[in-house]
């Protein structure tokens, strides 16, 4: 079997190489790492080791051009460079594993998706909640009417000391890429930013780590809208108390509830009575696993290596069936929109219709 020539792009020191979007190729019985390319000689020479990689660049484009990759891992964490990368993947063509956040601006993802359908490649976000087993019979239980129709989804950040700003861009993504699957696409956005007490103010703006762009505000509260009744709101803050404890999302139905949380095999309930109330509810909280409702988990949360052998194993298969990645780079920009219509929002003090005519951070210049 010919395995197909991966190639990884890290920055060490720099978002180094994201959530295992390096080595889980090491696990991919259908690929091959054939290089590995980071600015930092130490951490290129490492990497290499690690990844068992016979070359190594300082240049990811030198890398791109002389090992003509067929896929390749744009593990970054910092998306400053996501941009770059991803075209020059594209131009190369190379389909790509990219970490999240998929870019800083609309501006910025719109360029990248361009590039990569000129190429025809395909672009999987590292959205790992996605594609959880356990998420997949969440929509499951939700096509077949278990909580009735959608009437809201709530959820929050994990209001660590990045609560505000940086947790609506760093963790926000997940959220609202969950709220998309299993709602569909949001359609408008009202927001409120403050700071500490009072309004945020432009002064507030300031740049954050992990080169995400500016941000506004240490409390955030966004309120959405989705085709039909359901409304999804997101919430953080600098919590006293609670720090990631809230990480989690609620759909409310009509008939019944779901509470789940992050990861590949996230914490998941179902209550059959909309109330939803612990102890006092008329049906009773059951265990959502894999295997389905109220079934022992069959998985193992550590062979699935935090979801990423699952994504790329799905990349390989849209690469050879010519279908979209489960979680693609065009649903990586629908969750930077809920992000970005924050701002947007809050810049306009009113609502905002989704798609965004305003493609640059709304943030700039303030």
């Amino acid at each position: 079997m010919n395995k197909y020539r991966v190639a990884v792009i890290g920055r060490t020191g720099k978002g180094n190489y994201g959530h295992g979007l390096d080595t889980v190729w090491v696990k991919c019985s259908k690929a091959e790492i054939v290089a590995v390319a980071d600015e930092n000689e130490t951490g290129r020479a490492a990497a290499a080791k690690r990844l068992g990689a016979k070359n190594a660049y300082a240049d990811y484009r030198k890398m791109l051009e002389t090992e003509k990759p067929q896929i390749v891992s744009v593990a970054d964490r910092w998306p400053d460079c996501h941009r770059d990368m991803v075209i020059a993947c594209a131009e190369f063509g190379a389909n790509v594993f990219l970490e999240k956040p998929a870019a800083r601006t609309l501006q910025e993802a719109d360029e990248m998706i361009a590039a990569c359908e000129k190429s025809h490649i395909k672009v999987a976000i590292a959205h790992q909640t996605r594609y959880s087993p356990r998420v997949k019979v969440v929509k499951e239980l939700i096509a077949a009417d278990r909580i009735g129709e959608i009437l809201e989804l709530r959820g929050h950040g994990k209001e660590d000391k990045r609560g505000g700003g940086e947790d609506l861009m760093v963790l926000g993504t997940h959220t609202f890429d969950l709220m998309r699957f299993l709602a569909g696409d949001a359609r408008w956005c009202f927001a409120r930013i403050q700071q500490g007490k009072r309004k945020a103010m432009a002064g507030d703006v300031h740049q954050a780590g992990e080169q995400i762009g500016p941000i506004q505000g240490d409390s955030i509260h966004a309120t959405y809208g989705f085709d039909g009744l359901a409304i999804g709101s997101f919430f953080t803050h600098v919590a006293k108390a609670g720090v990631g404890s809230r990480y989690w999302l609620e759909i409310r139905g009509t008939k019944g509830v779901i509470h789940i949380g992050f990861g590949i095999l996230p914490v998941a309930f179902l209550c059959e009575d909309p109330s939803g109330l612990f102890g006092k509810s008329k049906a009773p909280w059951q265990e959502i696993t894999s295997a389905g409702l109220g079934k022992p988990e069959p998985l193992d949360e550590k062979t699935l290596d935090n979801g990423n052998i699952l994504i790329v194993n799905d990349l390989i298969e849209a690469i050879e069936k010519d279908r979209p990645p489960l979680d693609s780079l065009h649903d990586g920009r629908a969750a930077l929109e809920m992000i970005l219509a924050v701002y947007e929002s809050y810049r306009l003090e009113k609502p905002v219709d989704l798609p965004l005519k305003n493609r640059k951070h709304p943030l700039a210049g303030m």
